[in-house]
């Protein structure tokens, strides 16, 4: 399961020097196409309750989380627990280096309950995560 946080839905359209000109649904497509064999799921919210309730969801039924909390891995101590409290592994991802930027993106909530952090390899992070999935 890929989740997805707030303002990535306007990938493609934000700050394309910096996270790219695709959309990720394209992207999603490119990554399903890649990875035939295994049962790829998106989901993207701007709330962060509901992604709390998307983690809660599946954390005790799927082989992995990908989760890229953009702006809430900052500032959700909830996200952060959540992870925490499921089963089921979670990767960390990030489209941009967070420590080029500003200093308040040093900090994640996220990171120690994840099984791992990838940043700063534009949307090639999440086809990274995947494969820290498989082997």
């Amino acid at each position: 399961m890929i989740i997805n946080g707030p303002n990535l839905n306007l990938l493609g359209k934000r700050e394309p020097e910096m996270y790219g000109s695709k959309t990720f649904e394209d992207y999603f497509i490119e990554l399903q196409e890649k990875f035939e064999d295994c049962n790829l799921e998106y989901f993207q919210s701007n709330i962060e309750g509901e992604l709390i309730g998307k983690i809660q969801e599946v954390g005790f039924s799927y082989d992995g989380i990908i989760l890229n909390a953009a702006a809430y891995t900052h500032t959700s101590v909830g996200i952060g627990d959540a992870v925490k409290a499921v089963e089921t592994p979670v990767v960390e991802v990030h489209i941009s280096n967070t420590h080029k930027r500003e200093d308040f993106r040093h900090v994640s909530y996220i990171s120690s309950g994840a099984k791992g952090v990838i940043l700063g390899f534009g949307l090639q992070s999440y086809n990274l995560a995947i494969q820290s999935f498989l082997g």
